[in-house]
């Protein structure tokens, strides 16, 4: 079991590697919910996330064989970077197994850091399971993830950060993927002061652990599907298991439209860019799944990065749920000055057009006809009502996209 003994060593190992990433009050969300919350920002951590912590005190207390023999791993991303930076620090070789659906933002941290990266699986588990295979057959050190007491005890260490940076903490909320993060702040908060209140997150498309929190024994999930890749865990680990059933005090899930409009939240009130991850207990404040109010709340934003590509198809849509955009398909008579007609009503009500295709080949249109997709940007639901109320005042035929 992890002491807080062991949490302290690890401190004095990542000393002048990992920086204590700083804390501060989130006013707006502390606002909206009638708490005091505080993020602790490990997106800002060197490698983008808290992983780097565990990785290299684990890497730091191999032997110079092992290290010499290499590393491996297994990793949706984090602990990948986190693993092929400190190989690097301690000049080992280091191959890395990750999912094929990957986002580019993390494979190109890994391999920036000089390690070999083999993309295989289709998730966390089964890119594990090639890691271990290739770890046995090649004679190299296979570095877990989460389920390694030198990991578990670096990740325990922004807990140490926490308790020294904000006093009188209420409750601590965690992402929980495999587990070693919640159990390291767990380990070393209640230590300190056993009255901390440990809540753990997780994506209802990969909840085992919260299964197997709540029954008490081990469930594995079917399938994984969620777009907070750093926590898809399909299948639990005993150990992790027993280690959160005795220190954690609940867990919660949520959706993925609500991690995604937390991701939106963080970016546009906090002007911080947050993976899904790192955005599921914003996620659990912002829709009221844990009753906070009154309390000093610590919220680890556990890692940024997020592929852009993801980051650009969450902000699309959180615009077109907050009425801020709307896609309209409008048939057109395809004749000269149709299109110029359409778009001064849209100049006289002030939508500003930022998309348009016009269409007149499309099976689906009678001869003489045409279709407009159009993107628009607008000021609401009140806004929208009106370009409604005037395409069909005006004779328009349309439907919302």
């Amino acid at each position: 079991m992890v002491t807080l003994k062991d949490i302290k060593k690890a401190k004095k190992r990542l000393k002048g590697i990992v920086k204590p990433t700083p804390i501060a009050l989130a006013p707006i969300l502390s606002k909206n919910s009638g708490a005091e919350i505080f993020f602790k920002k490990e997106n800002l951590q060197l490698t983008g996330s808290f992983k780097l912590r565990g990785a290299f005190n684990k890497i730091a207390t191999l032997t110079k064989e092992q290290r010499k023999n290499g590393v491996v791993a297994a990793s949706a991303g984090n602990h990948a970077q986190g693993v092929a930076y400190s190989s690097k620090y301690f000049n080992c070789e280091a191959t890395i197994f990750m999912p094929d659906a990957t986002p580019l933002t993390k494979v190109a941290g890994v391999k920036s850091h000089g390690a070999n990266v083999v993309l295989k699986g289709t998730n966390y588990d089964e890119s594990y399971k090639f890691a271990i295979e290739f770890a046995k057959k090649n004679n190299k050190f296979f570095v877990h993830p989460f389920s390694d007491d030198k990991v578990i005890s670096g990740q325990g260490t922004i807990a140490l950060e926490i308790l020294n940076q904000i006093k009188d903490i209420d409750i601590i909320i965690v992402p929980i993927g495999g587990g070693g993060l919640i159990t390291g702040i767990a380990t070393a908060a209640k230590a300190i002061n056993k009255d901390i209140k440990i809540v753990g997150v997780v994506s209802a498309g990969a909840n085992a652990m919260k299964k197997s929190f709540e029954q008490k024994k081990y469930i594995n999930s079917t399938s994984v599907k969620t777009i907070a890749d750093g926590i898809a865990v399909k299948n639990t680990t005993p150990k992790m298991v027993d280690y959160i059933i005795e220190l954690v005090d609940d867990i919660i899930e949520v959706e993925d439209k609500e991690i995604a409009s937390a991701i939106l939240f963080l970016l546009e009130q906090h002007k911080l860019i947050v993976e899904g991850a790192g955005a599921t207990g914003v996620a659990a404040v912002i829709h009221k799944k844990i009753d906070i109010k009154g309390k000093r709340v610590a919220l680890p934003l556990s890692g940024g990065n997020i592929d852009v590509t993801m980051l650009a198809q969450i902000i699309e849509k959180g615009l077109v749920k907050s009425s801020r955009k709307m896609n309209l398909l409008v048939t057109l008579i395809d004749k000269p000055g149709s299109l110029k007609g359409l778009t001064s009503i849209f100049e006289n009500l002030n939508a500003n057009i930022v998309q348009i295709d016009y269409d007149r080949n499309s099976i689906d249109l009678d001869f003489g006809d045409a279709n407009v997709t159009i993107g628009l940007e607008t000021k609401g639901e009140e806004h929208q009502q009106e370009i409604r109320e005037k395409l069909e005042q005006v004779g328009y035929r349309f439907k919302e996209l």
